[in-house]
């Protein structure tokens, strides 16, 4: 199931997808399923 507001990458063209409604199903890209993409560090603020 794809969930609200997760970012998705593909491995091999590096496209990148915002999932704007959630469903079932899975998101595919250049043949494969793409993966779920991790959320980026922040830089700290000292």
């Amino acid at each position: 199931m794809n969930q609200l507001g997760k970012r998705f990458k593909c491995d091999v063209c590096n496209t990148e997808v915002l999932c704007t409604k959630a469903g079932e199903g899975s998101i595919t890209c250049c043949n494969k399923e793409m993966g779920l993409q991790q959320p980026k560090a922040l830089p700290s603020s000292d």
